[in-house]
């Protein structure tokens, strides 16, 4: 699909306004617009939605999350380059899209929007993770917004998903699946995107639970999850020594064996210790 809307064709708007994508800014402009509109659709209906989005580039999945429907878009995009590109979609868009030149780490857009809200982002390499961790990790929940669909590396996309006693389980699983449910809706070769990285990517789709799936302190469960898994080759009476100093007899009390590892151990068994601790 060369166009959706009546606008140029995505490496027509990259050569005329010179966006020759940078390294440094985690740049991997994705061209197609037949994988754009595809991506808006895995965030669901939108047209009662305001839209978050994080690094539009030139516009692509801007043009996608417009053309399925968003009523209104908040593009937040650091690289100066490219909001003549974003300015044309504006116009083809009419009082739907509002471009924002900052840092998203920077910045609340929220008092822009009315929800409900969604994110919606091909996410920089590079603060990916670090807005994800954010958005999880509000210091209310339910937070500001409904769901969230995400591209990342796959290898963090593998992350958010993973399971108990698999390498990739860590604190971001832990994060993702105490307050969402989230799943890999899509995946992508390196060669949909300009220039092609050395790696594929992922969209994860996470819907907000109203509710984390089980009671526990969030400070208290991030300091132990951190504790566990910045020495998960360590058996847990081990790593979470600095935690609690009785900290086997509160293993002991919520039926987790001291000498179990941090990537054995699955969410539940993380809140109920969470629990035991704040005691």
């Amino acid at each position: 699909m060369s166009t959706i809307d009546g606008l140029p064709p995505l490496r027509e708007v990259i050569r005329t306004h010179d966006l020759v994508a940078k390294k440094q800014l985690g740049q991997n402009f994705l061209l197609d617009l037949n994988l754009t509109a595809k991506i808006a659709r895995m965030a669901g209906d939108l047209s009662g939605s305001d839209v978050i989005e994080v690094g539009p580039g030139p516009g692509g999945l801007t043009r996608g999350l417009l053309a399925e429907g968003a009523r209104r878009v908040l593009a937040i995009e650091k690289d100066p380059r490219c909001l003549p590109a974003l300015a044309e979609v504006a116009e083809a868009y009419p009082g739907r899209l509002e471009v924002i030149n900052a840092d998203a780490l920077a910045i609340d857009p929220t008092d822009r929007l009315t929800g409900p809200i969604r994110l919606v982002a091909n996410l920089p390499y590079n603060v990916g993770t670090e807005l994800l961790v954010r958005w999880l990790t509000p210091k209310e929940w339910p937070p500001f917004w409904e769901s969230l669909t995400l591209m990342f590396q796959k290898e963090v996309a593998e992350r958010i998903v993973a399971k108990p006693g698999s390498k990739a389980y860590g604190r971001l699983a832990l994060l993702a699946q105490w307050r969402t449910d989230a799943r890999v809706v899509m995946t992508l070769p390196p060669e949909a995107f300009t220039p092609p990285p050395k790696i594929h990517s992922a969209v994860v789709h996470l819907k907000r639970l109203d509710e984390p799936r089980f009671p526990a302190d969030a400070a208290v469960l991030s300091r132990l999850t951190a504790a566990a898994f910045n020495q998960r080759r360590k058996m847990l009476r081990s790593s979470l020594k600095g935690v609690a100093p009785d900290i086997e007899d509160r293993l002991h009390a919520v039926g987790i064996a001291p000498t179990d590892r941090a990537e054995d151990i699955p969410l539940e068994g993380f809140c109920a210790l969470a629990r035991e601790i704040a005691k």
